[in-house]
């Protein structure tokens, strides 16, 4: 059977008419639908539309944060420290963002730290706002409630997946990077035991530690394995407390205040190159490595080298062509909702 196709347009306005039936204003009702839908244009179904029921029931039960603003911590102009009050994610980040890039041409950096927010979603989904204007965003996440994944040499679950993003502008197409700390997700975890599959790969351990390719040992006591798994994670293991000490430590928010719920700590930091060594200098190292990385010989069965970010931003393109095709049960959950909600779902 084929995979239904929607118009991108009229998925972000049923997500906007669903945030809005609860509560959310406008403005934040819009961040949360663009994101979310953006994360799905790229190919990241499992922080897309998928997470939308669950931030409604948040909004809906005070786990989100509806209404008001972020509190100011600290301002220093090319630094910002928010408490992030739980408000939504997408919201938060696009806001923090907006200041960043503006203050970046200015200061030439910008860095926006924000403790105590709500999900952010994919973190790929916010890379182009500052590539399409010639700036570099690298952008750090990490779930200071979450402990699914265990340090290296441990059985204990301990740390977050700790994601980290960058968007770096070239000449062509910019790299988009978005990877954890873990080998694999919380997330991703949650949707392959819906789906009764296993990983590809041992990229989780259960409880005794034993290596294992079953996400449902996460129930039992097991954990997410740090990128490198059993052979390298210590690499994953540093890249993690370094994330975290980017997230918590410097928003002021996270592990030590034992919190609960859906809490993420943000670090945004927006680059201006034109204040360092020129746009043009910059572009022309960037697009050099770029160019390199593509022209590269393929290891045998690889029909060739690809850069962070181009199967998205191929699928975006595809899916503004074509229709955005969404799994049944991502589309039986956001019915699921719409019916909660009192909300018309589009035809």
């Amino acid at each position: 059977m084929t995979t239904p196709r929607h118009d991108p347009a009229t998925l972000i306005d049923l997500a906007r008419s669903l945030c809005a039936a609860t509560g959310l204003d406008a403005a934040k009702s819009k961040a949360v639908a663009e994101t979310l839908v953006e994360s799905d244009l790229l190919g990241h179904a499992t922080h897309g539309l998928a997470l939308l029921p669950r931030y409604l029931d948040d909004a809906r039960s005070g786990g989100m944060t509806r209404d008001g603003e972020p509190e100011v911590l600290r301002d220093r102009g090319a630094t910002l420290t928010w408490n992030g009050r739980r408000l939504p994610g997408p919201w938060l980040v696009h806001k923090a963002l907006d200041i960043a890039l503006d203050r970046a041409a200015t200061h030439g950096t910008c860095t926006v730290a924000i403790g105590d927010s709500h999900h952010i979603g994919c973190l790929a989904a916010y890379l182009t706002r500052a590539t399409e204007r010639g700036f570099m965003l690298v952008l750090s996440s990490s779930a200071s409630a979450a402990a699914a994944v265990a340090p290296f040499g441990a059985i204990t679950g301990v740390l977050a997946p700790d994601p980290m993003a960058a968007g770096i502008p070239t000449d062509g197409d910019p790299i988009l990077m978005d990877v954890s700390a873990s080998i694999t997700t919380i997330n991703m975890a949650a949707q392959l035991q819906k789906a009764g599959a296993q990983y590809p790969h041992p990229w989780v351990q259960d409880a005794a530690g034993n290596p294992s390719t079953d996400p449902a040992v996460l129930t039992q006591g097991g954990t997410l394995l740090p990128a490198g798994g059993l052979d390298h994670g210590q690499k994953g293991y540093a890249w993690a407390l370094m994330n975290e000490a980017l997230t918590q430590g410097l928003s002021g928010y996270g592990r030590a205040d034992q919190p609960t719920g859906w809490t993420a700590s943000v670090l945004l930091q927006v680059y201006d190159p034109e204040a360092f060594a020129g746009q043009a200098a910059f572009l022309r190292q960037t697009s050099h490595t770029a160019a390199a990385c593509r022209a590269a010989t393929p290891r045998p069965g690889v029909a060739r080298v690809r850069l962070p970010g181009e199967s998205g931003l191929a699928h975006r393109r595809a899916a503004f062509r074509d229709g955005l095709a969404l799994s049944p049960a991502i589309w039986d959950g956001l019915r699921g909702a719409a019916t909660k909600l009192g909300v018309a779902m589009p035809a």
